[in-house]
């Protein structure tokens, strides 16, 4: 049964007319990779990495602020992604929009030995909300997984489309920079990076239409998922992921006091229904965070499991999935710029309108200086959301569990099964806050649950932890009334984290045929040194370029932009960081040429 704030939340947002019809796969190959009908052997690297540890520890560095900025000055371009804008446009519109982001999947994949497969969902919707809608397309990228025993999918989404005030204004700016320019972004660098990576389950990176206009496109994936039996094995939404600054109006539950900054928090929203198996996906999200990332960040986040699916009135493309079944969450940024209640005559927020734009020009020379959308920010809520995705498409599934109402208090029974080598329980007073009261470890297939009051109700959801130390999600929660006072324990220290130090550290191209960049002189140095770059012949004339300067383990601590031409160029350096071991990378169209080491005295 839905909760009443479920409910109450349903009611209040934008209905489809009529239902999506016709949904196809415009790419054979991708539609039989998404059944789950193909040989893996076709889609494997020639050098498979595996390990979620390496994984993990690579993006921390090969996720880009960078890559996510360009991606953004291009998709702000586009004037608008109104889903019923033009389509026929090669610079303007939804369809210029979606044919570019289609092209940067491909790409993507062709950097990969073309494992990466791009497509288009394909669907009509007629009577649509602002008129008949034939061949609205999704963007899809497919990595293919390594186990079609146990065919499952994992889905990274975020919706193109933007709109201004007026719902069907084909016409208006509607750059849609943090709504939801800041998610198409992370999905593509998500993509960039990911498909380097072999899993045991696919991953398929998503762009949908229609999501201002009723969540059309997540409607369409829900819906043909559904009707061809696809599993999912999670769902995770991204709608506002990069702005930081609290607009007025935002919605509850949200910011205040308006104009104030939160870089440091993500907001996971799900539904909380007992038996479903959302809210508990969300406190995965936030446990596996704990485990594996948090210590490893140059920035850590705080990440909150919210107690509600959505802000109140709103709604995201998680939620098709939600009424289809599939396990979900959404991430969202802690601090929203309005609430979209653009027909009220004093809202003056960004969302839904045509100020919602990269950043503005404070000192008058013509150059954004001042940004809405904080690159380093949703660069790290790219990692967590990458992190979310590895674990997931390479865990095991969770466990089968039974809980006991016994006289001396609940008790969990486990059925074991190969790779099992711990298992956590999650407990919570079924009238307590959204996240666990406390969650407990142990390596038995029977486990008095500690800590309890009698007379009390407890939701119990459980997760396995196989041989690599990766963890399932948390099960669907079972509810008991407990009987008696349990004896405390202490609860899961999380032992089985990271140690990252050196790795994703850039490495010089293995095919150097040009030395691109000298070791600075002097090397060790106090302060000041001078680093020499070399750019080749037929260089094209004032090549952007930069070198990043990284300490040992590989967290940037400079940045430094370089205007190339072909011959030698000396770069002088000074160095604000603190003394150790560093490498400086020379980065030119957003590639490694050279990397070298140097150090840096006291």
């Amino acid at each position: 049964m839905r909760t009443l704030p479920t409910l109450l939340l349903l009611a209040a947002l934008p209905a489809m007319a009529q239902p999506v019809t016709t949904i196809v796969v415009t790419d054979a190959e991708v539609e039989q990779v998404l059944r789950g009908q193909y040989d893996p052997a076709l889609y494997a690297a020639s050098s498979p990495i595996t390990e979620h540890g390496t994984m993990l520890c690579e993006m921390r560095h090969a996720l880009e602020a960078d890559s996510l900025r360009a991606s953004l000055e291009a998709l702000e371009g586009f004037h608008t992604r109104h889903s019923y804008s033009d389509t026929v446009s090669d610079t303007q519109g939804i369809g210029a929009a979606r044919r570019w982001a289609f092209a940067h999947f491909a790409r993507s994949g062709q950097a990969n030995e073309g494992r990466l497969l791009p497509a288009y969902l394909q669907f009509d919707w007629p009577n649509g909300s602002c008129g008949d809608a034939f061949g609205w397309r999704n963007v899809l990228a497919v990595l293919p997984g390594s186990d079609t025993t146990d065919h499952q999918l994992v889905l990274i989404e975020a919706h193109l489309d933007s709109r201004c005030a007026g719902d069907c204004d084909v016409d208006c700016p509607a750059p849609g920079m943090e709504d939801n320019g800041s998610g198409s972004a992370l999905v593509l660098e998500l993509a960039r990076v990911m498909s380097r990576y072999s899993f045991r389950h696919t991953l398929v990176f998503m762009l949908t239409t229609g999501e201002e206009q009723g969540l059309v496109g997540a409607e369409a994936m829900a819906q043909w998922c559904a009707q061809e039996g696809i599993a999912i094995k999670a769902v995770q939404n991204n709608d506002i992921v990069g702005g930081v600054l609290c607009g007025l109006t935002s919605s509850a539950p949200s910011c205040a006091p308006p104009g104030s900054v939160d870089s440091l928090r993500v907001r996971l929203f799900a539904a909380g229904g007992i038996a479903t198996p959302h809210r508990t996906f969300a406190r995965t999200v936030r446990l596996m965070y704990e485990e594996k990332l948090q210590d490893q960040m140059a920035v850590p986040m705080a990440v909150e499991v919210m107690d509600r699916e959505d802000r109140d009135g709103r709604g995201g493309d998680h939620m098709p999935f939600r009424a289809q079944g599939y396990r979900n969450v959404r991430f969202t940024s802690a601090n929203e710029h309005g609430s979209a209640a653009v027909d009220s005559a004093w809202y003056s927020d960004h969302q839904h309108t045509s100020d919602d734009v990269l950043g503005v020009d404070t000192d008058g020379d013509l150059q954004v200086d001042s940004f809405f959308v904080d690159f380093n920010y949703l660069q790290r809520n790219t990692l967590i959301n990458g992190m979310a995705a590895a674990l997931m498409a390479l865990g095991p599934a969770e466990p089968e569990f039974v809980v006991h109402d016994e006289p001396a208090g609940l008790r969990v029974s486990f059925t074991p099964a190969p790779g099992h080598m711990a298992y956590r329980v999650g407990v919570r007073r079924t009238n307590s806050g959204p996240d666990f009261d406390a969650v407990y470890r142990t390596a038995d297939t029977s486990f008095q649950v500690p800590g309890l009051i009698g007379g009390s109700a407890y939701a119990i959801s459980v997760a396995v932890v196989d041989s690599n130390g990766v963890m399932s999600p948390f099960t669907r929660e079972q509810v008991k009334g407990n009987d008696a006072d349990t004896p405390p324990q202490p609860v899961d220290d999380l032992p089985y984290g990271l140690y990252c130090w050196g790795i994703g550290v850039p490495e010089p191209p293995a095919d150097a045929g040009w030395t691109w960049l000298d070791p600075p002189r002097p090397d060790p140095f106090l302060q000041e040194a001078l680093f020499t770059v070399h750019g080749p012949p037929g260089l094209a004339e004032r090549t952007e370029a930069y070198l990043l300067v990284r300490t040992a383990d590989g967290r940037a601590v400079g940045r430094l932009p370089l205007r190339l031409t072909a011959g030698r160029m000396d770069v002088p350096y000074h160095h604000a960081g603190a003394a150790g071991a560093h490498t400086a990378s020379l980065v030119v169209d957003g590639r490694v040429m050279a990397t070298v080491r140097f150090v840096v005295l006291r």
